[in-house]
């Protein structure tokens, strides 16, 4: 995959599963890790019984944007196609929104947070 037609998505969550990402993507990804700085975990339920089947979990982590710099998040950036990300955007559940965020290394990343 050329750098030019991939887009970066910072992944702390079920994103990181093997059968999430066959799942959503039909391949493993192979990322690189990051932290996202001034977020905090929480966890959320997931109604969504396909999400829930995929993941194998009812209860994911959501980022949230918190008041504290040093709150961190451990993860990992994916590079993802035009195709993977509007499949990653119908996986996630309403409770999550796409933002646009500078990671701890200085790049650039998508990642889903609470809204």
């Amino acid at each position: 995959m050329s750098d030019e037609s991939t887009i970066p998505l910072f992944s702390y969550g079920t994103l990181r599963q093997a059968e999430v990402q066959m799942a959503n993507y039909g391949r493993l990804l192979d990322g690189q890790p990051d932290v996202l700085a001034g977020y905090g975990l929480a966890l959320v339920t997931i109604a969504d019984p396909a999400v829930v089947r995929i993941s194998g979990k009812a209860v994911h982590t959501i980022a949230v944007a918190s008041a504290d710099p040093d709150d961190r998040i451990d993860g990992m950036v994916f590079l993802l196609t035009a195709g993977e990300l509007a499949a990653t955007d119908a996986y996630e559940t309403g409770a999550y929104a796409r933002i646009e965020v500078v990671l701890e290394s200085g790049r650039w990343a998508w990642v889903y947070a609470a809204i």
